[in-house]
């Protein structure tokens, strides 16, 4: 072999390992620029209330408009009082949505029009008890409460399961539950995980989630968000932003502690005078209708919360299957629809 021949089988071996050294460089710069310049969006949710209704297209149609990429669906059991020890739950006395049959078909039409899913089984009190104060007088009562507890979250674990559900809540505002049971806790938690392999969160009250012992076991700290933001019959956007500051400094705080993000496992304000002062009121004597109110108070929360890095979204309470039959011009409890905050809610969600 001559010397000119050797010399171009050596230029043409140079330049195939030269092209072979510089290709995975090229694709891991390409990778890098792909998951630098893709923003990671928050869960823009809304808590999808249980009907009677088999839930149709036409009613998802709004869900899109307004931009929710989530939804909480919320399957219900009810207790006779607050010391009654055993629940019941999916029986032919209740609503479509509120049993097993229903919340997989809500799951599943979500699921069609690529909208995720947070289950989020809740108790009922009969009148409207407040479950925080929940508690039975006695061992044996605790026993039974928490075997039908227990029956009730694990049904509804395998149902999420079954359904590739996203995300899953185990509890919702159990603060005295949680304070005399909570070896309990750990256990339900350690069950529910044999069973469900997504995310896992409890929704606790806003006053509640620093005294809540389990969150290392979760993914999410999980925070019904009605802080007391401001007293004024109309807050200005100013004044509710500074109602914020606190609560959002604890959150943090909290958050990095934990090394959890926190999510709003429900949010929202009522179209009423003082809607700021103390959110979590539903009480029928709050009845002046004021849709400023809502509409200041959702912008500040958006403006204030929505973007911090500690922060993975929330849950808007809340939502009703049939869109056009809210009246939002007489309507003063906490859903948006066909009221300007709707207007509100979708330019958050569309900008996150």
């Amino acid at each position: 072999m001559n010397l000119i021949v050797k010399f171009l089988i050596f230029l043409n071996l140079f330049a195939t390992v030269s092209s072979c050294g510089q290709k995975p460089k090229d694709i891991s710069e390409d990778i890098s620029k792909k998951h630098t310049s893709k923003s990671v969006s928050k869960i823009n949710g809304v808590s999808f209330v249980a009907s009677p209704l088999v839930l149709e297209q036409k009613y998802l149609d709004p869900v899109i408009k307004v931009n929710a990429n989530y939804a909480a669906i919320m399957p219900f059991g009810f207790l006779k009082n607050l010391e009654h020890p055993e629940i019941s739950y999916n029986t032919e006395r209740q609503w479509f949505g509120e049993t097993m049959e229903g919340a997989r078909q809500y799951v599943k039409e979500l699921h069609k029009n690529e909208i995720k899913v947070m289950v989020k089984p809740q108790i009922w009190i009969w009148r409207g008890e407040y479950t925080g104060y929940l508690k039975m007088e006695n061992e044996e009562d605790w026993k039974k409460f928490e075997d039908s507890y227990r029956s009730f979250i694990l049904d509804f674990a395998k149902l999420a399961e079954e359904e590739n559900v996203d995300m899953y809540c185990i509890g919702t505002e159990l603060e005295k539950f949680i304070e005399h049971r909570p070896d309990y806790w750990f256990s339900l938690i350690e069950d529910v995980k044999k069973i469900y392999k997504g995310k896992i969160t409890y929704a606790a009250n806003w006053d509640e989630y620093k005294r809540t012992p389990f969150w290392s076991e979760l993914d999410f700290i999980g925070v019904d968000a009605y802080f007391p933001i401001s007293e004024s019959k109309t807050p200005t956007l100013d004044d509710s932003k500074i109602g914020w500051q606190r609560w959002k400094t604890e959150m943090q705080e909290f958050s990095e502690k934990a090394n959890k993000k926190i999510i709003f496992t429900e949010y929202g304000y009522r179209s009423v005078d003082f809607a700021g002062k103390e959110p979590w009121k539903s009480s029928r004597e709050m009845n002046i209708y004021n849709s400023n109110a809502q509409e200041i108070l959702l912008q500040s929360l958006y403006d204030e919360v929505w973007n911090e890095s500690w922060f993975a979204g929330g849950f808007l309470w809340k939502w009703f299957l049939e869109h056009d039959k809210i009246n939002g011009e007489e309507d003063n409890q906490y859903t948006p629809q066909n009221k300007h905050s709707e207007v509100i809610v979708s330019k958050y969600y569309g900008e996150n």
